[in-house]
């Protein structure tokens, strides 16, 4: 339902903001009649920051915001970075590191988000000497906390603080170091429309570069709220507004196109990086996308080869006047009064060219769903005044290849503006392992390790794109198979879901589009834990699990009683000459809890004494993993005669007591944990770990090795079967999900394919728990028939069966 407007268009200034943030938006539309409002009386909404989220699921074509839901992965510097860095990554897999289209995305510094990022930031700095280092806090502007660091170990470790590289050779005007404020519009997400504005400025440092003077902010940063501080400067903040700047730049010598090339090259695939997350958010938000626009600034430096670099997004940028008059500041003020300007023109906020009846779904892609975008953007284009449109390009080609996936309204657009068709997207795997079993489809991601298992369209769909078929074609292909059928499919429906749905595997990093290099890697993705030191306290006690023994010091009485609960006999007193020589493990008590660490990491914090004892076997039971011998996380049945039984099941009373009755019914031994050799997986090795609740807390006899036959996993609770047979790639899937490796990292391709391999070879089935669980003799007979017929031989449990 439309919300209906005041018969006098009003406009709400909101946010945390100083006067000046408002004035030129004022000045643009008081003169046409509009008048104030607030924030429930609105058609136009101008906010600095953020407003609440319920006013995005207010805007539509004539009631507009200055602001997009999920502009975070530009205006916060770590999101910024991260955007970038996941569109050079995706680049290089898909056409190399050497091309020109990872090339073009040279222009950020390298960035480190505290405090995860802290070791990979040392072991940078080690490797790098020469490197110097800026710190910025993620979230914050007008320069707050930001430093150089004179010692990159003086990094905090607190969150909210980033650690980039410093461009060490800046270009510098009259030697003074500077920075470059340009002004981006984004005026819709769907098809992509960016603007530059032609006019922004040099900000200058108000004290001459100097390398050496590292701790001196007038000389290293160019931010006017901190060079406005300097008493000793005579001009404290400077303002060279870009016509002018170019026209010293020609002075100079320098190709000042050459760099405002590289500079409109750099705004653009910078907004390319961020718009997966931008439409998803808003999406999420519940925002008409074409109520929203946001107006960013971007700052850039240029180096002394003149080579720009992206520093950071500011949301809501400043519109106050900062300079002196006679030192730009009356430039400043005519710049940015015509931004705001031109800006109210180009989005229309008056309203002029849009209308409630323009169509509300532009994804329907109806009858003149091209020449409408087309129109639209024309319209913009001739309401732009001092913009000039970036995206769509004119040369599209140029930038296409950037987009995790075109959508079908980027084409279009391209296609209507520039009077030629293009080429449809073809993509490739990426980070993936394909797994087929009696016709039916799995996918492993080798990067997250996660574990899908399409439906039979979605299958279709990734053979046909992974033949080479470009979405459009899959879509026909899939609409020719349903009215096969009998059940034809509605075309428009059908293009759309292909286009999502690939979309969507390219967002997780299972496709990409098509580049020159046939096959891209998996990258590794390293795991930097927070050191943090622990002083010794407590009563020490042996911990001894697969053949390996641990100090565990505790200074709780509850928490000595709680995992002796836990590990019973593997857990005995020590004497403190032998304490010294093992690895330490303890348990600290805190104000919110327990912590858990080692000699030199902590492990985990706010713990309660509940999850002690999971915690601490977690972190245990996945030291046992070795290099090509993954562990499985899951209990295990050791029959007396050797073989063994995974079982995949939930950690709950119910399944506790099914595993009880599993070791009851055939003697055997009940224990948690397998290690495997990949290489030979028939063969396994159960680890000496207990299972709290399943069996007594006592040390048991296990061989050296088993031979496992049978894996069982959680049943339906609407499976009428109390035991039935599971599909391969339904245990794989459990299996992975267990699966521990010795560098915390996902399976390579050739392991999952092992893996699955050798699962095929078991006899896998679904068991009920609870009231419906199978009984002792259902048991033995599904172990004798199915898993090893010779199991009844003298053991008088099993005969029964």
């Amino acid at each position: 339902m439309t919300e209906k407007h005041s018969p006098t268009r009003r406009f709400w200034l909101g946010g945390k903001r100083a006067a000046e943030q408002d004035r030129f938006f004022r000045e643009a539309l008081e003169p046409l009649g509009w008048q104030l409002g607030d924030e429930h009386d609105w058609d136009a909404g101008w906010i600095t920051g953020m407003p609440d989220a319920a006013q995005f699921r207010r805007v539509s074509p004539t009631r507009r915001i200055n602001h997009f839901p999920g502009n975070a992965a530009l205006t916060v510097k770590s999101r910024l970075h991260d955007s970038l860095s996941t569109l050079r990554e995706r680049i290089r897999d898909s056409h190399g590191a050497r091309h020109d289209l990872a090339r073009r995305l040279e222009f950020f510094p390298h960035a480190y988000v505290m405090p995860g990022d802290y070791h990979a930031l040392q072991d940078a700095a080690l490797a790098n000497p020469d490197q110097r280092w800026i710190l910025k806090p993620t979230n914050a502007s007008k320069g707050k906390g930001v430093r150089v660091l004179q010692d990159v170990a003086e990094a905090p470790l607190a969150q909210d603080w980033l650690v980039q590289e410093y461009v060490a050779n800046p270009h510098t005007i009259r030697g003074h170091k500077y920075v470059l404020r340009l002004y981006v519009l984004i005026t819709s997400l769907e098809p992509l429309r960016v603007y530059l504005y032609r006019q922004g400025f040099a900000k200058l440092a108000s004290e001459p570069w100097d390398p050496e003077d590292a701790d001196n902010p007038f000389s290293q940063l160019t931010n006017p709220d901190i060079n406005a501080l300097n008493d000793r400067a005579e001009v404290p903040v400077e303002f060279i507004d870009l016509d002018r700047y170019r026209q010293w730049l020609r002075d100079q010598g320098n190709d000042d196109d050459a760099l405002f090339t590289r500079i409109e090259d750099l705004v653009a695939l910078t907004a390319i990086s961020a718009v997966d997350a931008m439409r998803s958010r808003t999406a999420q938000a519940g925002a008409d996308p074409r109520g929203c626009y946001e107006l960013l600034g971007l700052d850039c430096l240029v180096d002394d080869t003149l080579k720009p670099w992206i520093l950071e997004c500011n949301l809501s940028p400043s519109l106050g006047i900062c300079a002196a008059p006679e030192t730009g500041g009356r430039i400043e003020e005519a710049v940015k009064g015509g931004l705001v300007r031109d800006m109210v023109s180009l989005i229309d906020i008056p309203g002029e060219a849009l209308s409630e009846t323009a169509e509300t779904d532009a994804a329907l892609q109806g009858p003149g769903f091209a020449a409408r975008l087309v129109a639209e953007a024309e319209a913009e284009q001739g309401r732009a005044g001092g913009f000039r449109r970036l995206l769509p390009a004119d040369d599209p080609e140029r930038y296409l290849p950037y987009f995790t996936l075109p959508t079908p309204a980027d084409l279009s657009l391209a296609e209507g503006l520039t009077g030629r068709s293009l080429p449809r997207p073809r993509l490739q795997r990426r980070h993936v392992v394909e797994l087929v079993d009696e016709e039916r489809l799995a996918l492993y991601d080798t990067r997250s390790g996660r574990y899908y298992r399409p439906n039979d369209t979605a299958a279709l769909t990734w053979l046909l794109a992974t033949d080479g078929l470009e979405p459009d074609a899959i879509a026909d292909e899939l609409a020719h198979a349903t009215t096969e059928t009998g059940v034809p499919a509605e075309r428009t429906a059908m293009r759309r879901d292909v286009w999502n749905t690939l979309h969507d595997w390219c967002l997780t990093g299972l496709l990409c589009q098509q580049g020159v290099v046939p096959q891209a890697l998996a990258g590794d993705h390293g795991a930097n834990d927070q050191t943090t030191p622990v002083s010794s306290s407590g009563r020490a006690m042996r911990l001894s699990l697969d053949g390996r023994h641990w100090r565990l010091d505790m200074g709780s009485g509850p928490a000595l009683a709680r995992l002796t609960t836990w590990f019973g006999e593997w857990l005995s007193p020590i004497d403190d000459e032998t304490a010294s020589r093992l690895p330490r493990l303890a348990v600290l008590r805190e104000a919110g809890g327990y912590a858990l660490a080692t000699d030199d990491r902590l492990l985990a914090s706010r713990l309660t004494l509940a999850q002690l004892g999971p915690v601490l076997m977690a972190h245990l039971i996945r030291q046992a993993a070795m290099p090509g011998r993954p562990v499985i996380d899951a209990g295990l049945l050791v029959t007396p005669q050797g073989t063994g039984v995974l079982c995949l099941l939930p950690d709950e009373e119910e399944s506790c007591l099914l595993m009880q009755r599993l070791g009851e019914t055939t003697g055997g031994v009940l224990t948690r944990g397998v290690r495997l050799d990949l290489a030979n997986p028939q063969t396994a090795e159960p680890l000496d770990f207990p299972l709290p609740g399943v069996t007594d807390i006592a040390e048991t006899e296990l061989p050296d090795s088993v031979t496992i036959r049978g894996v069982l996993l959680p049943a339906e609770v609407s499976a009428k079967e109390t035991l039935a047979p599971v599909a391969m790639l339904e245990v794989l899937g459990a299996v992975l999900a267990n699966c521990l490796t010795a560098d915390n990292q996902a399976l390579d391709a050739r392991s999952v394919t092992l893996l699955s391999d050798w699962l095929a070879t078991l006899d896998s089935s679904a068991v009920k728990s609870g009231p419906d669980a199978p009984d002792a003799d259902s048991l033995a007979e599904w172990l004798i028939t199915r898993l090893e017929p010779d199991l009844s031989v003298g053991h008088p449990a099993m005969a029964k069966g």
